[in-house]
């Protein structure tokens, strides 16, 4: 009994910042975030502190990043996460409002600054999966499912997504980033506003992040040719897919089943490949891909191997689900205005940016490891373990390499990936992807067989061929607004209530007092009371019997 009630006294050092500089730190993580980066970056966006305050502001810089790695907590025990390791020092206990105005005090360019310092590739030319004949993978993508709190602010500056059954709960950010396919880091980031509904708007901010020696991979939504002329003249190399109804002329066949095309001044080289999986329960699933490419040289470049490549740009969505399920956990952010939501954003994408940092460094201490097996979900336990603990802030000794979420990495690394298909699709009754049926298995499935046909069209005679569709679209019903138009302009200028609409309608007045609400906020219409509302009539434009301009 004596040897089973033994105790063990364990005592522990830790380093950190003097004074109430102390809690500013995220545990291991500060070592790829040092202090003397972040109080540049304060000195140069003008944050710091004009006193200093029981709350500076490099403490407060490192505050916002730790809620970021605990989404489901507030501002008390967030603090109590920074301090728990440091019991003894004397430190502040702050109140919520005292957090909140630390928040206010250094806004959103800190944060932006230091993302931009951290952002950019992170794999080493011998790094497996980070590039193909030379050149570095990346990829353009847009994420509109980060939700932020519905308030009015926020609608008023991002909106609401419509859907055919309705607008969306919350808004949603809209976010364009540019990732490394190799090791899903981040090369930079763009936040769109509700006027910002066309995503290569967006990522045109990110083109000066491209150069030479990289291999750009886009979708379909990036295949205009404006678009694709500007990514060359950065000297990026690019592979995009391009839509069905592209047909441009046919200059010269190559070899390998590809052809040399143009597009407006810009030559190019096409690929129409039929992609078909067998599954191992014997069913078959095909597609056509049309890919265009600046990669004119057939013999460095294969047309099968571009093909198997393309598939290579779906890493970006798998940064996007670290993102928004494994950091955030499906949680909406806090902040109910510009401000605070950008503020939140810019640490998100920071405190991601650094755990792939340490992955990544980890991955490449065993060479021939491919970033794909290290797991986020690790290394983002691990760091939350560190900090909370308040160890490896200052490490003394000799560098530590891996350090210790490294090692959680490389000892939960994951199993090599298997070649598996399974339907799209979201389980929301909003989803666009809700009656889409493309054949696949509702259940993943292995893949036992890929088989890839490259066809080749016939050279163009006289001028391009233009897509003309089988039949026109036939005439579409009037949506409700414009039913709702319709009877008001139809009777004199007043003010209308939902229940007579709905009675008119002949539909529930409760969704279409909603709806009322929300075409008020996107300024169609104006709220003149307790449940009234008048139609917005554009104010004709002045008359005037000057000639126009020429």
């Amino acid at each position: 009994m004596r040897v089973q009630s033994a105790t063990t006294a364990v005592r522990r050092e830790v380093t950190v910042a003097g004074g109430v500089f102390a809690p500013g730190h995220l545990g291991e993580l500060t070592q790829y975030l040092p202090f003397e980066l972040v109080d540049d970056v304060l000195a140069q966006t003008r944050a710091v502190q004009r006193r200093l305050r029981d709350l500076p502001s490099r403490a407060g810089v490192y505050f916002v990043l730790a809620l970021g790695m605990f989404p489901r907590l507030g501002y008390l025990r967030v603090w109590g996460k920074l301090t728990a390791g440091l019991a003894g020092l004397g430190l502040p206990e702050p109140s919520e409002k005292a957090l909140r105005d630390l928040r206010r005090r250094i806004g959103a360019a800190p944060l932006k600054a230091l993302f931009e310092i951290v952002a950019g590739p992170l794999g080493q030319p011998h790094t497996p999966g980070v590039r193909f004949g030379g050149l570095r993978t990346v990829a353009f993508d847009g994420c509109n499912s980060v939700h932020i709190p519905d308030t009015g602010r926020n609608r008023s500056w991002i909106g609401k997504i419509r859907y055919r059954m309705g607008l969306a709960g919350y808004p949603a950010l809209r976010l364009m980033t540019l990732a490394e396919t190799g090791t899903r880091a981040l090369l930079g980031a763009a936040v769109g506003s509700a006027a910002d509904r066309d995503e290569s708007h967006l990522a045109r901010r990110l083109l000066p992040l491209l150069g030479p020696g990289m291999l750009v991979l886009l979708d379909r939504a990036f295949d205009a040719n404006a678009f694709l002329a500007e990514v060359a003249g950065t000297g990026a190399m690019l592979l995009a897919r391009a839509k069905a109804t592209r047909n441009p002329a046919v200059v010269a066949h190559l070899p390998d089943g590809s052809y040399l095309a143009r597009l407006d001044d810009m030559p190019v080289r096409m690929i129409d490949a039929h992609v078909a999986m067998t599954g191992t329960d014997g069913a078959t699933v095909a597609d056509k891909y049309r890919l265009i490419t600046t990669l004119t040289d057939h013999r460095a470049y294969p047309a099968a191997d571009l093909v198997r490549l393309y598939h290579e740009r779906w890493e970006i969505e798998s940064a996007f689900l670290a993102l928004r399920h494994t950091l955030l956990e499906g949680r909406v952010l806090r902040s109910g205005d510009r401000p605070g939501i950008e503020q939140e954003l810019w640490a998100l994408l920071t405190l991601y940016q650094l755990l792939r940092m340490a992955m990544v460094t980890a991955v490449e201490t065993r060479p021939g490891t491919d970033p794909d097996r290290a797991s986020f979900t690790s290394a983002l336990e691990a760091a939350r373990e560190e900090l909370t603990a308040a160890r490896g802030v200052c490490p003394d000794g000799p560098a530590d390499l891996a350090g210790v979420i490294g090692r959680a990495v490389l000892a939960t690394l994951l199993p090599a990936r298997r070649l598996r298909y399974s339907a799209r699709k979201v389980k929301c009754a909003t989803s666009r992807y809700l009656n889409r049926d493309d054949g696949r298995p509702q259940a993943a499935t292995a893949i036992a067989a890929i088989g890839i046909t490259v066809t080749t069209p016939p050279l163009s005679r006289g001028r391009p061929r233009r897509y003309t569709p089988a039949r026109p679209r036939p005439p579409q019903p009037p949506t409700r607004r414009q039913r709702i138009t319709a009877i008001i302009t139809s009777q004199p200028p007043r003010d209308w209530t939902p229940r007579e609409l709905a009675h008119m309608l002949n539909v529930h007045p409760r969704p279409l007092a909603t709806q009322l609400r929300e075409w008020s906020l996107l300024g169609f219409f104006t709220r003149t009371g307790l449940g009234t509302y008048r139609l917005n009539t554009p104010t004709p434009l002045p008359s005037s019997t000057t000639e126009p301009d020429p």
